[in-house]
């Protein structure tokens, strides 16, 4: 189960579709109001996300999973460990982080999601999400990443930003994982930067960390041949 960033849908995951599909099922969900999810009435909530997976376990007659996700993907594999841990087979952290919105990074994102309901779009945020070499040589992945970024849905990407803007610390839920663990991250990951995998890896010491070379906060887009050994290898060893 691999759970997508922000503010993407399980359209990311088309290469690790592919690339995976010779060793496990690959279940890639739309979080609630990505891709073809209906975003509901309730309040912003990664809990909310991790429950909408548990549901959709329920529905598809799966009792454990390996779980996994990128960005705010990582931050919703958290809370599904911290509220389902018994239905937890293996863990995925991908350019993500276990610590909280600091209140400046929380205040900043209820402005976005106010530029955003109002009309405009956070094509801006497209540099950062890739790493340098990527600017410079992928101008097709900048393209994508553009375009998944100009079209998502203003209403889910709002209720997104406020979801992760009072998400809690999650190193509490780190300590407590007892299953295999990878953690991933671009060495050009400019917004969950390897000193956050890092902490991640010193709260999960049995976890494996892996930096993958040339890649952003983005890795299973930017650098997808790299991304999918270090999923096949960590699941060969299940």
């Amino acid at each position: 189960m691999l759970l997508h960033a922000f503010p993407f849908s399980s359209a990311m995951w088309s290469a690790q579709r592919e690339g995976l599909a010779g060793v496990c099922r690959v279940i890639t969900p739309d979080l609630r109001g990505f891709g073809g999810s209906p975003l509901g009435e309730d309040a912003p909530s990664l809990d909310a996300m991790a429950d909408d997976v548990a549901e959709l376990l329920d529905a598809e007659g799966i009792d454990r999973v390996v779980i996994g996700g990128q960005s705010m993907g990582g931050y919703v594999t958290m809370a599904f460990c911290r509220r389902h841990p018994d239905r937890v087979r293996a863990v995925i952290l991908a350019d993500t982080k276990a610590a909280p919105d600091t209140p400046e990074a929380a205040e900043g994102r209820e402005k976005n999601a106010g530029r955003v309901l109002s009309g405009e779009t956070l094509t801006e945020m497209v540099p950062n999400l890739v790493g340098a070499t990527t600017l410079a040589r992928r101008p097709m992945v900048v393209g994508r990443v553009r375009g998944l970024v100009e079209s998502a849905p203003p209403a889910a990407v709002a209720w997104a930003l406020r979801a992760m803007a009072v998400r809690p610390d999650s190193f509490g839920t780190l300590r407590a994982l007892t299953c295999p663990t990878l953690i991933v991250v671009g060495d050009e990951d400019v917004i969950s930067p390897t000193t956050d995998a890092e902490a991640m890896h010193e709260a999960v010491p049995h976890a494996l960390l892996r930096v993958l070379e040339t890649s952003g906060h983005l890795s299973a887009i930017e650098t997808p041949e790299q991304f999918d050994e270090a999923a096949r290898a960590f699941l060969s060893t299940l």
